[in-house]
């Protein structure tokens, strides 16, 4: 089979474990790290001073997503496969041999790269998101607050409303309008 990447590494990526397998001219180095930044970090120079070319891992859950930015950011090509597509491959694949797998397919090119955007790109939808959930819990606040003035059982619920909101349940939702 035809050698795309002389130096590459494949990466099962877990909760608190990252298990790494370079990948070099055929020979295989085995090892693990934490996912803490400082851990995350030696592996990124342990890839660097071995001069590894491309690194691939699956991007199953979430934890990948940290990763493939901090590699990113260390000026390591990096890519992110849909495991499906890794299943689908002939041969073995188990979790204990996960990352050797992986370096496998990737040095002889058998693995497509799934889309991710650009940084750029990340962190604009990223900011859309916290918008889109900041308007959502000043709606909830907004209408926990209509309903309070609303019901007039309960002498507690007027507490703490400035004096011009009590007479106008309208002008709650206007004045939180107007404070976004």
């Amino acid at each position: 089979m035809e050698v795309v990447y002389r130096c590459c590494c494949g990466i099962d990526v877990h909760k608190k474990l990252i298990v790494a397998c370079l990948n070099d001219g055929g020979r295989q180095e085995l090892r693990e790290f934490g996912t803490a930044t400082s851990k995350i970090k030696t592996m990124a120079n342990w890839l660097i001073e071995s001069g590894c070319e491309m690194i691939a891992m699956e991007s199953t859950g979430v934890h990948w997503k940290l990763l493939y930015d901090f590699l990113e950011l260390m000026d390591l090509n990096a890519m992110a496969v849909n495991a499906s597509h890794m299943k689908a491959l002939p041969g073995r694949k188990t979790d204990v041999k996960d990352a050797e797998w992986i370096a496998n397919l990737l040095r002889h090119g058998l693995l497509k790269a799934s889309f991710i955007p650009s940084r750029k790109q990340r962190e604009l939808r990223e900011l859309a998101r916290y918008r889109k959930s900041l308007i959502e819990e000043r709606n909830r606040v907004v209408h926990l607050m209509i309903m309070q003035l609303r019901n007039p059982f309960s002498s507690q619920s007027k507490r703490g409303f400035p004096p011009q909101l009590l007479f106008d349940i309208g002008a709650v939702s206007d004045h939180c309008r107007c404070v976004c």
